[in-house]
């Protein structure tokens, strides 16, 4: 590449903007993101805030640049590029949801083999449906009541029909809403079912092995797990719960021993740990096991990150703005975790390939500093340095699914401060 130090294009009568806007660890970086883009024809670092912005078009440019000490300018020379897997995601393109979007969920609810976004509005008491129109693309969202203050979402069948049902915690109602599916992604009213203090977080795996997927919830005022054990077309029994530690508001539930039985990870916000509560069998389960973490521990994923085969604990420290990886040591015990800088308030994460390299990467939402972070995965467990795009509008929420059928998976993003969500298509 051509490099310009301290000099930035001017372009006259007209703007230059970037295709991609990402943080990158040094200007190497930026020009491998340039020469990765079959695109790009040039590219600008930021020193002081490690921002490189990559251009397809540099129209009218005047053939003097302008003076500026913070950037390095770099301009593509003819031939130079190189085929690359890309590790980019394109700017945002967003859809108008319900106020506060707290919780998003992208599953394929209409049966055209493409995933369909499904939103929780905290300040609205909706769901929101979004329905993939093709090419990443979706149709604007159809609503449906349901409880206060909604606060996770999970699409999962529960009434073995084929087709994935909404499940929602209320957590100003103190109840979880069930919307079957009644085809063509629409859905029946909720029906209701009484759960503890404020309920934040929801799973719906099958607990007791029986083929019917069961609800389990954090009841964050009440310090304890919630477990709704399915009986059948979609109806719940009455949960019963187990203690944890204070303000439980995260959940994941994966067998981590290997017996073959989901096992129940929460992550105790108040307590500053994560807990594990083995399977007993039958859909009961053992008292837990703490494992320390950060500052306010406020989502969770289970995921083998290692490639040994055993599942591992990834926790988002909204407090302590960073991201915990807890290996898993072998029955269900968990190394002391290791700690990677995030963005401000981490407050989702999400543990998926975006690379290709068969090695799940971190993905994580950060509310305060309104972006999210890659952090891809250098082997053995360990994480690069995060890699970030801002997306503005506190995210609250993130998930990590290949939405425009493409083989490569795209990032979505329920954005609070916007009442709307953010899709950010894998290059």
């Amino acid at each position: 590449m051509s490099i310009k130090i301290d000099s930035k294009f001017y372009c006259a009568n007209t703007t230059c903007l970037p295709f991609i806007n990402s943080i990158t660890l040094d200007i190497k970086n930026c020009q491998f993101a340039c020469l990765s883009q079959s695109q790009c024809i040039a590219a600008t670092f930021h020193r002081s805030t490690s921002n490189c912005e990559l251009f397809d078009n540099i129209l009218n440019q005047n053939e003097n640049m302008l003076t500026d000490v913070d950037v390095i300018s770099m301009e593509v020379i003819s031939g130079r590029q190189f085929p690359s897997a890309c590790n980019v995601f394109l700017n945002q393109t967003t859809y108008a949801v319900g106020f506060q979007p707290i919780s998003v969920a992208a599953v394929d609810v209409n049966n055209d083999n493409k995933p369909d976004i499904v939103v929780a509005n905290r300040n609205s008491n909706t769901v929101s449906v979004l329905l993939n129109a093709g090419s990443g693309i979706f149709n604007a969202q159809t609503t449906y009541t349901v409880g206060t203050s909604p606060y996770s979402v999970a699409v999962v069948d529960v009434n073995s029909d084929n087709k994935p049902d909404i499940i929602v915690t209320n957590s100003g109602a103190n109840s979880i809403g069930v919307l079957l599916n009644a085809g063509s992604g629409t859905f029946n009213a909720q029906i209701n079912y009484t759960v503890g203090f404020l309920p934040y977080s929801v799973a719906v795996v099958d607990v007791n092995g029986d083929n019917k997927s069961d609800i389990i919830i954090t009841n964050f005022g009440s310090n304890n797990i919630g477990v709704l054990l399915n009986v059948g077309n979609g109806t719940f029994n009455a949960q019963t719960t187990y203690a944890v530690g204070y303000n439980p508001n995260s959940i994941a539930v994966v067998d981590v021993n290997g017996d073959n039985k989901p096992d129940i990870i929460v992550s105790n916000y108040g307590a500053n740990n994560v807990g594990v509560l083995l399977n007993a069998g039958s859909g009961t389960f053992h008292a837990q096991t703490t494992y320390t973490v950060g500052t306010h521990p406020y989502s969770v994923a289970v995921v083998d990150v290692n490639s040994d085969n055993k599942p591992d604990i990834i926790v988002a420290n909204s407090g302590s703005n960073s991201t915990g990886v807890l290996l898993n040591t072998g029955n269900g015990t968990f190394s002391a975790q290791t700690s990677y800088p995030a963005g401000s308030f981490p407050w989702s994460v999400a543990v998926v390939d975006v690379n290709s390299d068969n090695k799940p990467d971190i993905i994580v939402a950060n509310s305060n500093s309104n972006d999210v972070d890659i952090l891809l995965n250098a082997g053995n467990g360990t994480f690069n340095a995060q890699i970030t795009y801002t997306v503005d509008s506190s995210p609250s929420s993130v998930a990590v699914v290949d939405v425009n059928q493409d083989n490569k998976p795209d990032i979505i993003v329920a954005k609070s401060a916007s009442s709307s969500v953010a899709v950010l298509l894998h290059c």
